[in-house]
């Protein structure tokens, strides 16, 4: 019985891991480009995939610069507005593989849940809400709440963490590390968050 009872029990364990699986893979993936700035000429933001291909992309009025610097896990507090690429746990939480923190006046920006495609390739979730209830336990525990959903986010303590302010054109300088973000066309970018001095936006 007790043989049955914890077969049954891993069983339920896998299935509930498929489950989440499957829900984050039927999500919209967003597959933002990184790489390393080459140049800005012309509206034409130039550079270097961190696989080592050179890419180009336009920049238009619309495109959001970002500008992303180091911070600690203690910025993080309740009614902050984040952003947490994740892996989707059996337990149902999220596992965070880095925060962003954005200044006030970014509030909204990517709001929601979505897929993500990681660094490395993989393919995870971005969630993006404002922090509720918040619990300091080996790390951070968070509620994050977005329009029309809430997610448990548990934040480990090695996680980075990123601040994100409004950026300026003038600061893709060459050799600046970079998130670009690109829009429906292909051909433009939505979005990109440059590094300040030198850091590599987590993201």
């Amino acid at each position: 019985m007790k043989i049955k009872t914890a077969l049954s029990s891993t069983l339920g364990t896998l299935l509930l891991s498929a489950a989440v699986m499957a829900s984050a893979a039927d999500m919209p993936v967003v597959k933002p480009m990184r790489g390393t700035v080459d140049s800005v000429e012309n509206n034409t933001l130039s550079f270097t995939t961190r696989a080592g291909a050179h890419q180009t992309i336009g920049l238009t009025d619309k495109t959001g610069i970002r500008l992303v610097s180091k911070a600690d896990i203690d910025s993080i507090k309740a009614d902050s507005f984040i952003g947490s690429a994740a892996t989707p746990q059996s337990d149902g939480t999220l596992k965070a593989l880095e925060v962003t923190v954005f200044e006030a006046s970014l509030k909204g920006s990517g709001e929601g849940h979505y897929g993500w495609q990681n660094a490395d390739g993989s393919t995870g979730t971005m969630t993006n809400g404002t922090v509720g209830t918040l619990a300091k336990t080996n790390g951070r525990t968070l509620s994050v709440k977005y329009q029309g959903g809430e997610k448990q986010l548990v934040v480990p303590q090695d996680v980075p963490i990123a601040y994100v302010e409004k950026g300026k054109v003038e600061q893709l300088v060459k050799g600046a590390k970079i998130v670009v973000f690109p829009a429906d066309d292909g051909k433009s970018a939505r979005g990109v968050a440059v590094g300040k001095d030198g850091f590599q936006p987590p993201m």
